[in-house]
């Protein structure tokens, strides 16, 4: 008799297979969607990303499956890894927060990768609302999971959400039964998973860049095994002595109560203006605001305070050393002085030339910061989601500048708003690209999605 599987294993394969996302919710899925193409193209400006695009063992490997912005086709696999990495590099696709922290975008990664597949190997066709309503069940079946548990306090790196949430989608998109989606999904969670080492002092690295592309190829990789091999483990997160709950997480086993819906779409943040760890996006918009004040009297400055939430203390606030791109952009004492100093944050902000300004550490000495308690209750209210901050500049002179700001421009609360920034964001990531802008625009101001061929759409992302 076969064993019934753990019911979130159910919950979510249920919620694959049956799942269709309303007109409202799929609108903010083509946002996101170009959005994170937004981001891919930006990320190919710098030498790094290259290299990793010049791997050998991708960029000699066989295969039909697409790399955005680039005319590299290689496998399933790699093109996934990729394009996750494309996406995810310079920290400014979409974020999510709750207990647990991501970007659920990245999932973009194995559905992209898969839409190539199937058309080119499975003779299957989608549309562009069918490819919309797999990123909005990514993004729940992430972001849900995000919203009741901590893997962040367990060590456990956020991508193991990932590496779960692009399995059970990719398992749809290849047409799975219900017990194949499960198997798919009991993999994910047997799989090893990442630790946080690669975000944290004095180990933060490039890998936070490619980690969520490497976790959805491997969610990839699961999927196929499927096809042709029973992989089922029933019991793999309540398994006693072997199961994920007793190994990773002790005292706080995994618990997915919420419906699945469309919630963490309709809710998703958005990174408009700064491309920096989404903690400190309100930060940087407070200390920009700052800056014209204090221009001038830079060594005039007695003492900077930053009052954030619990996470932004926990996760990105640092002293000593910062040894490279990666600890700059998640250091939010960093990014304040630089905005302090410059008025102005971007991709080049972290660079080795830029870090080398030593108006930056001192600013750093100067700064403290503190866990503002009523931010900490904003932050975790479901119906508010705030992500606030403060910073206070106190002056040798006695003066005094601060400047509070609750929510980051791409909001909900602020989505208008952020609506003609985003399209300067994706206007402005096809600058540098050898693709054809004009036609890319008319599918972004294109409202009516029926209309919008998502072969002629991918057609124009690569080359």
């Amino acid at each position: 008799m076969m064993s019934e599987f753990d019911s979130i294993i159910s919950k979510i394969s249920d919620y694959v297979q049956h799942y269709q996302a309303k007109e409202e919710s799929l609108q903010e899925a083509k946002t996101c969607f170009f959005d994170s193409i937004a981001c891919a193209f930006m990320a190919l400006e710098h030498e790094q990303v290259k290299k990793f695009i010049d791997i050998d063992y991708i960029k000699n490997s066989e295969g039909s499956i697409r790399v955005i912005g680039t005319d590299l086709k290689t496998n399933a696999l790699d093109a996934t890894f990729l394009n996750g990495a494309l996406i995810r590099w310079l920290d400014f696709n979409d974020t999510w927060l709750a207990k647990e922290w991501g970007h659920p975008s990245d999932n973009l990664s194995i559905i992209l990768a898969l839409v190539d597949y199937l058309k080119e190997h499975r003779d299957t066709s989608l549309n562009f609302k069918e490819v919309l309503n797999f990123m909005v069940m990514a993004h729940e079946i992430q972001g849900a999971l995000a919203i009741e548990n901590s893997l962040n306090k367990r060590g456990i790196d956020h991508v193991a959400l990932v590496k779960v949430a692009s399995a059970a989608v990719g398992a749809k998109m290849l047409g799975y039964t219900d017990h194949q989606i499960k198997a798919v999904i009991s993999n994910a969670f047997v799989d090893g998973q990442s630790l946080r080492t690669y975000r944290h002092f004095p180990n933060t690295g490039a890998r936070k860049s490619w980690a969520a592309g490497d976790a959805s190829a491997r969610a990839l990789k699961q999927v196929f095994i499927s096809e042709v091999s029973d992989e089922s483990y029933p019991s793999v997160l309540t398994e006693k002595y072997w199961g994920f709950n007793e190994v990773l997480m002790g005292k706080s086993p995994l618990k997915l109560d919420r419906e699945l819906s469309s919630y963490v779409m309709d809710n998703i943040l958005y990174k408009v203006s700064f491309p920096a760890e989404f903690h400190a996006q309100t930060a940087a918009e407070a200390a920009i605001s700052l800056a014209p004040k204090i221009k001038g009297k830079i060594h005039d400055i007695k003492e900077i305070k930053i009052f954030t939430q619990e996470p932004g203390v926990r996760i990105i606030s640092k002293k000593g050393p910062l040894n490279n791109y990666a600890d700059r952009d998640h250091c939010i004492e960093y990014i304040v002085a630089w905005c302090l100093l410059n008025g102005n944050l971007d991709s080049n902000s972290y660079s080795d030339s830029s870090a080398n300004d030593e108006n930056i550490e001192k600013l750093r000495e100067l700064t403290n910061t503190i866990e503002e308690q009523a931010y900490t209750d904003k932050y975790y209210d479901l119906n508010d989601r705030a992500i606030p901050n403060k910073v206070v500049v106190s002056m040798k002179t006695g003066e005094m500048f601060e400047k509070e700001v609750l929510y980051p421009l791409g909001h909900k609360k602020r989505r208008l708003e952020s609506e003609s920034f985003l399209k300067e964001k994706f206007q402005k990531s096809m600058e540098q690209q050898d693709i054809a802008t004009d036609e890319l625009i008319k599918f972004y101001d294109e409202k009516n999605l029926d209309s919008i061929n998502i072969y002629g759409l991918l057609n124009y992302i690569y080359k």
